[in-house]
């Protein structure tokens, strides 16, 4: 039975927001430290990407990482790239951060995948918002305030795999 267990496809979820900096670098920090707690670590494939392209391969933005670490989430290894066609067959779960790119997503998906995508929110119990904001031009308060959204969304989003999901 276990070897069942170890030979199933990946959970694959892919996070995205617009520059691959802020947001999305901190939901896969996050959402990988949630899976790793839970034991679940090896059942999953976890990466971010942007809409843009402004910051291909630079690291998460220096807030951003400062951030995550005040939480024990290290996000050091992270470099920004750009969402790609073959993300839309390539991940089960394409979580977007805002409406404007959730459309940016959808326009490079082919299109039997541009459905996939959704707002990261939706799996969010204690945040009423549906978009996550972005802390870049902000001060310290909106990473604090960001991460705590994301935090949230990502304990529901694990909690909703849970229940699809034979893990």
């Amino acid at each position: 039975m276990s070897q069942t267990n170890e030979s199933q496809a990946k959970i694959r979820v892919l996070f995205v927001c617009m520059g691959n900096i802020c947001r999305s670098p901190m939901a896969q920090g996050v959402f990988e430290h949630l899976v790793a707690e839970a034991g679940l670590a090896e059942r999953f494939e976890i990466d971010s990407a942007g809409t843009h392209a402004y910051h291909i391969g630079e690291p998460p933005d220096q807030r951003a990482m400062a951030t995550a670490k005040q939480r024990g989430i290290d996000l050091s290894s992270q470099r920004a790239r750009q969402v790609e066609a073959e993300d839309g067959r390539e991940f089960d779960y394409i979580l977007v951060m805002d409406q404007d790119n959730l459309a940016g997503v959808r326009a490079v998906l082919p299109p039997s995948t541009r459905n996939k995508p959704r707002l990261f929110l939706e799996f969010a119990r204690s945040h009423e918002y549906r978009e996550v904001p972005d802390p870049y031009y902000g001060g310290q308060r909106g990473f604090d305030q960001v991460l705590d959204m994301i935090t949230d969304a990502a304990t529901g989003l694990l909690a909703e795999i849970r229940t699809t999901h034979p893990l």
